[in-house]
């Protein structure tokens, strides 16, 4: 594939490593909004995403409005994976809509809300959930998919068009139909998904280049694994997720993985992994550069 167009646009090389140091899960529980309050204070992480249906998006809302030119977008969500913390969808309570489970929450995993879900019914809350998060005053710097559920060709249109309607940019990675398979989606929605690269940069959007991130079921030596990941990113523009929390009672009850969410708040708060950026000539951008670049 050719060099990232985007490059050139911000001053950049065809070589240059770029990154999108990202904060998934952005008002799951107040932990993880302290942890990218304080994180985004100190500099290294570069965006974050906020799911609009959980319980801690209006200290999300009250951040935001304080501080105008922090980086959010909407973590679009379809999802409700834990046991004893759920959320549930904010545009129905239909269970027609297919995306409820006999609970009443959002199903667990993307395979159920996949199978299940309406797609009339998801693209309504895909909408309703970008409005709420513009109409409480965020300004939205891009789109992403929780769990990548939108991953999926009953929905993928519709998460492609509603950012293209609101002109901000979004996760969509501008990758071969193989590298996409290699990335989890099933053959059609890679197939998919490979041809509307073109389109889309033929429209100018900018689109990054890879996806990277620190695995959640490795919360040891999370430093050393964060400076190693980094050392080997490609050139172009790599969207790196991390889920970074404060340890709080609130965040241990609601997930087992919370050692590596902890992990990810300290190891971004580290000179030592700022130095390692420095030193190998990373570039940190955000999400906002990119959607400055959409006319």
């Amino acid at each position: 594939m050719q060099p990232n167009p985007v490059l050139n646009k911000l001053g950049f090389s065809d070589n240059d490593r770029l990154v999108i140091i990202h904060t998934d899960d952005i008002g799951m529980c107040q932990a993880s909004v302290q942890a990218y309050s304080e994180l985004f204070d100190f500099g290294l992480i570069s965006s974050g995403a906020t799911m609009v249906p959980s319980s801690w998006f209006p200290a999300v809302v009250a951040y935001c409005r304080q501080n105008i030119s922090t980086d959010m977008g909407v973590h679009l969500t379809l999802t409700s994976e834990w046991d004893n913390y759920r959320w549930s969808p904010i545009s129905t309570s239909d269970k027609r809509s297919g995306m409820i489970d006999p609970a009443g929450y959002f199903y667990h995993t993307s395979e159920e809300a996949q199978l299940s879900g309406d797609p009339e019914a998801v693209r309504t809350e895909l909408q309703a959930q970008l409005n709420r998060a513009l109409s409480a005053g965020i300004v939205v710097t891009h789109l992403d998919t929780h769990m990548l559920t939108v991953a999926h060709p009953k929905f993928v249109k519709d998460y492609i068009q509603l950012a293209l309607q609101s002109k901000v940019p979004f996760l969509f990675p501008r990758l071969d139909e193989v590298s996409y398979i290699k990335l989890g989606l099933d053959q059609d929605t890679a197939a998919f998904a490979a041809s509307y690269v073109k389109i889309l940069e033929e429209q100018g959007i900018p689109l990054v280049d890879h996806t990277s991130g620190l695995d959640l079921d490795k919360p040891h030596n999370r430093l050393d694994y964060a400076k190693q990941t980094m050392s080997n990113l490609q050139s172009g523009i790599t969207h790196f997720v991390i889920h970074p929390s404060v340890k709080t009672p609130e965040l241990t009850a609601i997930t087992p993985d919370w050692h590596s969410r902890v992990a990810d708040y300290l190891t971004f708060m580290s000179e030592e992994l700022r130095q390692h950026l420095n030193k190998e000539g990373i570039h940190v951008i955000g999400y906002r550069a990119l959607k400055e670049l959409i006319d």
